[in-house]
Formats: C-alpha cells, structure tokens, sequence
C-alpha cells in the first residue's frame, strides 16, 4: 500500500526554516499585547523576507493578526511561547475566490496563506489560534434560525490554507479553536504534516462546528504522522468535489498516496474521512494510530448525487480506548442536489482492516446506497471489547471476516 514515491518523504528530517536571515515581525512594528492588529506589520516582515529568501520569526508573546500571505522562499518558524492569534473581526480576513466544499466561492481567506510555492516550511513550538468562539456563536444562531442552512452561510475563516504548493513540510505546531477548517490542503503533493496538536471544543457551552482537522483536497504523497487531533468534526478528512459531474472536474485530481502514522485521535467523525466531497480516492493507509475520544475509525460518506469510488485503503494495528465506532460507510444526504441528471454510481473496494486492539463502542454501520458497489471489504487479527456487539453489514460482495473476536467470542454477522 506504501509506494516508492513515499520513501523520500518518509526519510525527511522536517526543517522550519529556509534558507537566509530572520525576520523577527517585532522588527517590523509587532506588538505582543494581544489587542493590537499586527497583520500589516507581519505582511511586511514576509515582503522583506521575500527579497533574498529568509524565515519569518514569530517571538514569545500574543500577535493578533487577520490573514499573512507567505511568499516564495519565505518559511514561518513560531517560537516557544509564540501564539499567533486570530482575529475576530471576518472583515480581516480578505474574500477572494478560493477553494472551499469541492467548489471556488468567493469566500474569506485563511489566518496563514500560502499559494503555488514550492518549498512551503512552516513550523516552530508555538500556536496558531483561531479565536473563533464568536465565529461558532454566529454559525450556531443561524442555524436555530435555519436547520437547513448550509456550512458556508456564515462567514469563517480557515486556520491554514496552502494552495497548489508542492514540497510542503509543516512541524510541531499546536493548532487552537479554529474558526472553520484547521490545515486545508488544495491540490498539493510531497507533503509532511508532523508533530500538530490539533484542538477545538467536542463539549461544553459552544462547540467548533466545522473544524475539521486536516483536510487532504485533491492532493497526491501525503504523510501526516505524529499527530493528535480532537476536534468537533473529520480529524483527517479525503476531499475533492461533488455533484453528479464530480469525475470530469479538472480541478479535483484523485486524493491518492496518503500514509498515516502514528497519530493520536480524541474526538472527531473520522481517523480517516472520505467525503463530505469526494470523487477518486485511492492507496490510503493509517498505521500505529490510538483513538481515546468518541472517534470513528473508519467514515465513507457514500454521496448518491456524486459519482465515487474509494479504493485500497488499508488501516493497521490501531488501539482503541474510546466509545466511538468502527465504521461509517453509510448514505450521506446533506445537501443533496442531482442538478437534473441521472444518478450517478457508487464503488467502494480492497478495505482492510486488520491488527485492531482494545474497548470501543460500536462496529456502526456497513452499508450503501441501493446499487452501490461494495467488494472485497476484509476484517483480520481484530479483538476487541464493544459496548455494542451488533455487526448487521448491508450488502458487500466477498466480505472477509478473519480471526475477529468481539467481547471475547468470534465474530458472526447478523
């Protein structure tokens, strides 16, 4: 399931910094007090790292800023202590067309941008805080006001966003209260995400919504290892595009070549999610992670407005010791829009899990829209202790069920 292509990557020490000076953005007329907004004096730091390549340096102290660009041999190193906090004011982050739910809105852009580089380095010991409370209070409103609203109704800024960037290495970052999605990734290949600590609300007074951990979109040899995330939607979500033409979009190549490893899963709708928005996803593996929240292992979001087909995802030797589920394939209706043309068709094929260990909820759902495909689904080398037992698979041709023993009896499917 691991290609050669990956072996690069795999070996690479993750470095922060580029080539050049330091640009300290306190040289440039920061202010660390938490109220005053730095955006402007950050935007010039990255202008005249730019000139000759050099890294931009957050210091230890709370900048607030609205949306920085990075810049062609520019890297972004935080500090120990450093936190780079989110406006929230939406008016700081500029509308511009961009990439968001499969489809290019005019919509507000991320705290940390970077587009069509090559070398993106992004890195530090510091945080990078969304500050989106007010963002989630106004979403949630609006949703009492509408349940059928759509997640782009209210405006929200994004934590993270890198563009069409190849040779991409981001490091040792927490990750804090995103107002929307935490790191999207569009169109981007050679990728290294190691080392974040990914957090927004899953309890208490007002929850995240929509704050997906990492989102993978129509990206290409990407590795995410090291990881933790807990957040109030997908932890590693797959993406492309939607609709019943979704497969002759140019914009939305195959998610294909990702490896994940040795992650560390609170809460969350997925370890791995395929969907909301999904077209072609293949060679997929999630290895050595722990679920410890009310995660799902495993979510496929079968669209019957999208023509999909999710292929060779492998996920092995995962401890569990949470109250969530093991799968999610499942129908996914949420916005559902045929757009006058026949329904497309589904396929999901060669899904193996295997060496699972531990407590857990639930084996949830395994099943798919009528006339969905689903082929050669294997369950090997599971033991594990479930609240719910309960294992009723909806129709899979060639499912295999090998040495699975559940709250200490081999497994039967109901």
């Amino acid at each position: 399931m691991i290609h050669a292509r990956f072996f690069s990557i795999l070996l690479t020490a993750v470095s922060c910094h580029a080539a050049g000076e330091r640009f300290p953005i306190t040289s440039f007329g920061a202010v660390a007090d938490g109220r005053t907004l730095n955006t402007a004096a950050i935007q010039k730091a990255v202008d005249a790292a730019a000139e000759n390549g050099g890294t931009v340096v957050i210091p230890r102290g709370v900048f607030l800023s609205g949306s920085i660009f990075l810049k062609h041999r520019v890297s972004l190193h935080l500090e120990k202590d450093a936190v780079l906090l989110g406006s929230n004011r939406i008016e700081d982050y500029p509308k511009r067309r961009t990439r968001i739910e499969g489809h290019f809105p005019e919509w507000r852009m991320a705290l940390v941008n970077a587009a069509e580089m090559d070398g993106v380095r992004i890195g530090g010991e510091g945080r990078i805080d969304g500050n989106g409370i007010l963002f989630w209070a106004q979403f949630w409103q609006r949703r009492k006001e509408n349940p059928k609203c759509t997640n782009l109704e209210v405006e929200r800024p994004r934590l993270m966003f890198i563009d069409r960037c190849r040779d991409v290495r981001i490091s040792g970052l927490e990750f804090r209260d995103s107002g929307f999605w935490n790191l999207h990734l569009y169109k981007c290949s050679d990728v290294l995400v190691e080392g974040l600590d990914i957090k927004a609300p899953t309890s208490g007074h007002i929850l995240g919504p929509s704050t997906d951990g990492i989102d993978v979109d129509s990206s290409r040899d990407v590795v995410i290892r090291k990881c933790r995330i807990s957040v109030n939607d997908d932890n590693i979500a797959l993406k492309g595009t939607k609709g019943p033409l979704a497969d002759k979009d140019a914009d939305s190549p195959p998610v294909e070549n990702i490896l994940v490893e040795d992650c560390e899963i609170g809460d969350g709708n997925g370890l791995i999610t395929c969907g909301s928005e999904a077209t072609l996803i293949r060679n997929v593996t999630a290895r050595r992670c722990r679920i410890t929240g009310n995660a799902t292992l495993l979510t496929l979001k079968l669209r019957p407005d999208t023509p999909q087909t999710y292929q060779n995802i492998l996920m092995e030797d995962i401890t569990l010791a949470g109250t969530g589920r093991l799968l999610n394939v499942a129908p996914w209706m949420q916005f559902f829009d045929l757009k006058g043309h026949a329904p497309p068709s589904r396929r999901v094929s060669g899904i193996t899990l295997r060496g699972i260990r531990g407590s857990f909820g639930s084996f949830g759902s395994l099943r798919g829209n009528p006339g969905d495909l689903i082929e050669d689904f294997t369950l090997e080398n599971i033991d594990l202790q479930l609240a719910n037992d309960v294992f009723k698979p909806g129709e899979v041709k060639n499912l295999v069920i090998r040495e699975v023993k559940v709250n200490g009896k081999a497994l039967r499917a109901e």
